[in-house]
């Protein structure tokens, strides 16, 4: 009796196990260039062994280059017509987990060239997207039924900074809110700055400018991520190939570190891209493309400083943006160059990554994962 009883504990166990891991989904955005190619996919993390299994996939969409999820992960919102001459929108998407499908809902004008990077409020009712090409920023209401709105509010930039190359103008590059929602922060590639605005989410026109932040000159300000505890931010400088870590109240950062995301073996062209911290806050990773293609591992100090741990190959050309799953098992990095999305499983203890599985996804542009 004893026995069966252990053995029908087993079989529950390993039964939840399996359910759960056929429950994380991993969406994927690709620079198709076509519309009747695939431009958005979804997989499925099989969270014990860390291989994925594609689920399905969306044709009729150009250009996807970021992708978030509404709080509820009912909704895919995305960045579309990104590097395309003169267009820029901003798409919906209904993702049923049991059905696996992905239906489109709708499109709005982006505007502005080249929209890179979109986030959503906690409430789902809000979207900022961030176009990188003219520098601006676009505010729309979200329906309830996911339908995405004309934009409420369009900023535009023109300054740049001391690169005439990169910086001939303003380049926003991601569009952050505050651990509470009261804030957003928009790096600026191209003018060294992280814009700073209030949002009020009862307002018609919700975003109110607040002094910006100066970033190091030449240094490319990129994405931007806050600290699970909400008292320290960090920021990826894509042209300087370093982070700068802030202290981080009330709307506004102080400068407390700047860091190298590249080994002392690298002098110069740096490529830097995308940034995350563990959900334990002890690590942060940093992307490093072009003659490097790794994941920079960080631990974070007791005030909020970063220490290098190492670094690990992405197994792949210019990982342009990764992820790291809700329960910090697994990274996924985005390999545009090779068109390859490589999963590393993290160790919790020492932040280090292995290699468990992959999937050939051309010209990968961006990922999110999801418990569903």
């Amino acid at each position: 009796m004893k026995f069966k009883l252990i053995t029908a504990l087993f079989i529950a166990v390993f039964a939840s196990a399996h359910l759960y891991s056929q429950n994380t989904y991993v969406f994927f955005g690709s620079f198709n260039w076509d519309k009747s190619t695939e431009g958005i996919y979804v997989y499925q993390l099989d969270t014990n062994s860390g291989k994925l299994s594609k689920v399905t996939s969306v044709r009729n969409i150009l250009n996807p280059s970021y992708l978030t999820l509404s709080p509820n992960g009912k909704y895919v919102f995305a960045c579309t017509e990104s590097k395309t001459k003169d267009g820029g929108s901003v798409s919906s998407f209904e993702f049923n987990p049991r059905k696996k499908t992905l239906t489109y809902i709708n499109s709005q004008k982006s505007g502005g060239e080249n929209p890179v990077y979109i986030t959503v409020h906690k409430n789902g009712k809000w979207l900022i997207n961030g176009n990188y090409t003219e520098g601006s920023a676009s505010v729309y209401p979200v329906s309830e039924n996911g339908m995405i709105q004309p934009f409420v509010q369009n900023f535009q930039f023109s300054e740049g900074s001391v690169n005439p190359g990169r910086q001939d103008r303003a380049h926003i590059h991601s569009t952050v809110f505050s651990p509470d929602y009261n804030y957003v922060f928009m790096p600026d590639l191209g003018a060294d700055k992280i814009r700073a605005y209030q949002f009020d989410q009862d307002k018609k026109e919700p975003l109110t400018e607040l002094p910006f932040t100066k970033a190091v000159l030449g240094s490319g300000p990129r994405h931007f991520i806050f600290h699970p505890n909400g008292k320290y931010a960090y920021c990826i400088e894509e042209m300087g190939g370093a982070v700068s870590v802030y202290a981080y109240e009330n709307g506004k950062l102080n400068n407390l570190q700047r860091i190298n995301t590249h080994s002392d073996q690298y002098k110069e062209g740096f490529e830097s891209s995308d940034i995350h911290i563990s959900p334990d806050g002890r690590y942060l990773y940093a992307s490093n493309r072009g003659k490097e293609n790794n994941i920079a591992i960080f631990s974070i100090q007791a005030d909020g400083t970063l220490k290098t741990v190492g670094y690990q190959s992405t197994g792949g050309k210019h990982p342009r943006v990764f992820t790291i799953d809700p329960t910090g098992k697994f990274l996924i990095a985005a390999n545009t160059g090779s068109g390859r999305a490589v999963v590393f499983k993290r160790n919790p203890e020492t932040g280090l990554l292995k290699k468990t599985g992959k999937a050939k996804v051309e010209n990968v542009s961006t990922v999110q994962v999801r418990e569903y």
